[in-house]
């Protein structure tokens, strides 16, 4: 059994679907386990290539369903923590980027300034599997009842720093709604009141706001079959990236060189 580690959200998952899928072409023969939250388990389905997800959403002591791998591959960080849970199920081998702390002297250097694609396929490169960088793409869904054709804004992040003012959403959403787009605005339960007052702002209807209406599955469709899609550095951009679904992705603090739509896409535009 192969495991890998990758306990984050939907923007660290879709980052690392080249890494997974290099780890299932190099072990075709063996189970492909993966170590993340359990409410990803939509966006795991459309990875493809994951025989199993064991829900892990902290990086204490290993949860015992992990089981013992042949291989255990730390897809989540660099720290002592991830390091060590991995290490505590016992694997014939660890691949990770090098870690003193945790006694791991193995593996690659950290590098700081890396795109998070390059990041992880960087490692596995480092121990002779070979990665693709541009395997970002995810199977595209049914859409199960979620509208085709929609303008998709989302203004929410779960860091204030990386959120665009409501203001400036509002009148985007006027503005295009002006221009014939079907404009719809998703985020999570919480988002909710501000979408609302982003709609009413933008004179929307109230159907118009899917925030905390729509699990992971009928976003990732309604991504999947969107005309366009606006968000900050955040989830939603990354599943605009894997439909090559038209994108304008706004950065806030963190660059895009580390985080932004990969070159060679020219439908994606990061603005910073």
């Amino acid at each position: 059994m192969i495991l890998a580690l990758r306990a984050l959200g939907v923007g660290d998952l879709a980052t690392a679907v080249p890494a997974l899928r290099a780890l299932r072409a190099a072990h075709p023969g063996r189970d492909l386990v993966l170590a993340a939250p359990g409410w990803l388990a939509p966006l795991v389905d459309l990875v493809g290539g994951v025989d199993r997800l064991v829900p892990t959403d902290g990086l204490g002591r290993p949860d015992p369903a992990l089981g013992t791998p042949r291989v255990a591959v730390n897809l989540h960080g660099r720290g002592p923590e991830s390091h060590r849970m991995l290490a505590g199920t016992r694997p014939g081998r660890l691949l990770a980027y090098t870690s003193p702390e945790a006694g791991h002297h193995d593996g690659p250097e950290w590098r700081d300034d890396e795109h998070e694609v390059d990041r992880w396929c960087r490692l596995l490169d480092w121990y002779g599997i070979p990665a693709d960088r541009t395997d970002l793409d995810l199977r595209r869904p049914a859409p199960g009842g979620a509208p085709t054709g929609m303008t998709v804004l989302h203004p929410g992040s779960k860091i204030p720093a990386k959120r665009w003012p409501p203001g400036r959403f509002a009148a985007l959403a006027r503005e295009l709604a002006a221009r014939g787009h079907r404009v719809v605005l998703t985020g999570s339960p919480d988002e909710r009141a501000t979408a609302q007052r982003i709609a009413e702002a933008a004179g929307l209807p109230a159907d118009a706001v899917l925030a905390g209406r729509t699990d992971l599955g009928r976003l990732a469709a309604l991504v999947a079959y969107a005309r366009l899609v606006v968000s900050g550095d955040t989830g939603v951009a990354h599943l605009a990236t894997g439909y090559r679904t038209p994108s304008v992705v706004l950065f806030g603090p963190v660059s895009p060189a580390r985080w932004g739509p990969p070159p060679g896409r020219p439908r994606h535009r990061a603005l910073w």
